[in-house]
């Protein structure tokens, strides 16, 4: 996503590209996006579009802005509480050949990317057509499940970690950067009172040390249909 590509005129058929317009440096996640179905959306929801590209490209850049090496750089950024489209685009995305090369457990990026924001996404027949696009039978959207989905979004977070070819130093500094600095405190101290600790810098940690060692750490397999 270059400064100077336009962003405008996509059909993406059943569902849109949406991204959370407000929102703060303070957030437990300061950039989200995700897939909804085809409607109205408000002010506070711009459709975000690339050109003409295909589903599995747009589904590469909603996990890409979603995952935590990517949101640490928003931060820096993001001044008020609006996510404009300015500080969008000038946000270091990763070049679509960035996922066909080999992934360290083998197969390509993509292949480990693809089906997590598949489940992720696909929770309701609303968005039936995303699942369709990515070659997924739109009559069976996956069911939501708190525990799966945060180790899902934290394996993301650790593949993005790789891809960005991040050192497990960065990926603890990004997750947890000792004081006077700060990460993630608002998601830090959530998860410490509800679960007693800080899990997504376990559940990440663990992801990105078995990719270090070249094994997938998917948490039970799921094949593209």
């Amino acid at each position: 996503m270059s400064n100077a590509a336009p962003v405008a005129s996509v059909d993406h058929g059943a569902w849109l590209q949406v991204l959370r317009g407000i929102t703060t440096a303070t957030n437990e996640r300061t950039l989200i996006t995700t897939g909804l179905s085809s409607g109205g959306v408000g002010k506070s929801a711009p459709v975000v579009d690339y050109d003409t590209v295909p589903a599995v490209a747009a589904a590469l850049v909603v996990a890409n802005m979603n995952a935590i090496p990517l949101d640490w750089a928003a931060r820096f950024s993001v001044g008020g509480v609006n996510m404009n489209f300015f500080i969008v685009k000038q946000l270091p995305v990763l070049l679509p050949e960035a996922y066909l090369e080999e992934a360290r457990c083998g197969g390509s990026w993509v292949e480990l990317v693809i089906p997590r924001v598949l489940e992720l996404a696909y929770t309701g027949h609303e968005l039936g057509g995303f699942a369709s696009d990515l070659g997924y039978p739109e009559d069976r959207p996956f069911r939501w499940n708190d525990s799966r989905r945060h180790r899902l979004q934290s394996e993301l977070d650790a593949i993005f970690s790789h891809l960005y070819q991040l050192d497990r130093t960065d990926v603890e500094w990004i997750l947890d950067a000792p004081t006077p600095s700060s990460s993630f405190p608002s998601l830090k101290q959530h998860e410490i009172k509800e679960f007693d600790e800080y899990r997504t810098q376990r559940y990440v940690l663990e992801a990105f040390d078995q990719l270090s060692k070249g094994r997938d750490p998917s948490t039970m397999s799921l094949e593209l249909k």
